[in-house]
């Protein structure tokens, strides 16, 4: 049996930078993965291109049962340590909206910098995790039986993610090592993920997959203000996949297509300076025109706008400002971006990640009860989680 200091878990995001911190301080490290290659999450995000950070990174962009918890870990290595690093590599970059910071070539410089930050640790990839254990319980050792093989070390890893995206191979098996152990798991679910409608609404809705409209969806005092796309199958687009986050089955969103615009002053001044025009046409000039046709079809209205009383154009106002929306689902984990909940903060230090009842144990990034918004945030969140963790590993 071949023994090392660190054996890490999973060869993705967070894997690997805990890799690199631990080399760095001289340790012998091995990182197995069950994947063909490191990385491949990383490969695929941002189109290709790495959403590898966001410069607005604050405590307040995560989800968290212990919203806390991940403040220790930000603090100690922020998006501008993580930009130092990809300048440092010479890797060319931009920012994208709200502070989204995108690879100019591809993810595969993002992945070749951090291979290249754990030189010295021996990666293996292609390698099925059988069973890990801890033979003795007074000896800080753990052993991982492979298909290859078994090997032990002092630090164990866990750096799996969550079960977000399983046609990737991903799963829940961080979760399956913590109950091992003792740990709490925090209900997972999907986050970051299209919202699906009831038969009822998609019939009201049909003829708009494809439309997209800038929209702010609200639910309690949670508000965010981005694209929005129809689907064939309900919502989606970047406001969706934000709020879908906080969404759980029943409640009730509010859409504002029209973020910033009073709709029904904007109505009430075209009945009075276009009155001659119709109400599809006025509608088509503050919403794309398949959408506005639709909203004249539900709300029931048509002829010149000098034709409609007040209340009409209210409730086409209120339609555009204020839609109330029960999704009646979501597309699940295979089309989430990312997991909620998993290991329960309560049982890891917030500064090591070190299992609190198990010394030795570690749990970083994505299998963690700790969920970013969309743009960067988990990604920063995997860096800072790798980061702690590899400082003491």
């Amino acid at each position: 049996m071949k023994s090392y200091d660190v054996i890490v878990l999973g060869a993705g995001a967070a894997g690997l930078m805990c890799a690199a911190g631990a080399v760095k301080r001289g340790r012998r490290v091995l990182v197995l993965d069950h994947a063909k290659k490191p990385g491949e999450k990383i490969l695929i995000s941002g189109g290709g291109r790495c959403n590898f950070t966001n410069l607005h990174t604050t405590p307040a962009n995560f989800l968290s049962r212990n919203p806390h918890f991940c403040k220790s870990a930000l603090k100690r290595y922020t998006q501008y340590d993580f930009i130092d690093l990809v300048e440092k590599y010479g890797i060319a970059y931009h920012e994208k909206d709200l502070g989204q910071l995108f690879c100019d070539h591809s993810a595969k410089d993002i992945v070749a910098m951090l291979l290249a930050e754990a030189e010295g640790a021996e990666v293996r990839t292609r390698t099925a995790i059988r069973a890990v254990a801890k033979p003795d319980p007074a000896v800080r050792a753990f052993r991982v039986e492979t298909a290859d093989g078994d090997f032990e070390a002092e630090s164990l890893v866990v750096a799996t993610g969550g079960p977000a995206i399983p046609q990737m191979g991903a799963s829940g098996f961080a979760y399956e090592v913590a109950a091992q152990f003792g740990i709490g798991i925090v209900e997972p679910r999907a986050g970051l993920v299209p919202l699906t409608f009831d038969d009822q609404t998609l019939q009201d809705l049909e003829g708009l997959s494809g439309v997209a409209v800038d929209a702010s969806a609200v639910l309690g005092r949670t508000r965010f203000d981005e694209a929005l796309l129809f689907t064939h199958q309900g919502f989606s687009g970047p406001v969706i996949l934000q709020i879908s986050s906080y969404w759980r089955e029943g409640d009730t969103l509010t859409i504002d297509m029209l973020p910033g615009g009073d709709a029904f002053a904007l109505l009430k001044e075209a009945k009075q300076s276009v009155s001659k025009r119709e109400i599809q046409t006025v509608l088509g000039e503050l919403l794309p025109k398949r959408l506005a046709q639709r909203i004249a079809e539900i709300t029931g209205l048509q002829g010149r706008m000098a034709e409609l009383p007040d209340k009409d154009l209210r409730r086409a106002a209120d339609r555009i400002n204020a839609w109330q929306v029960t999704p009646s689902g979501s597309l699940g984990l295979k089309k989430a971006e990312v997991t909620l909940g998993g290991v329960d903060t309560d049982f890891l230090s917030s500064k090591t990640m070190e299992a609190k009842s198990v010394p030795g144990l570690y749990f970083i990034g994505e299998a963690v009860d700790v969920t970013g918004h969309l743009g960067g945030f988990n990604f920063q969140w995997a860096w800072a989680s790798g980061h702690a963790c590899g400082e003491v590993a």
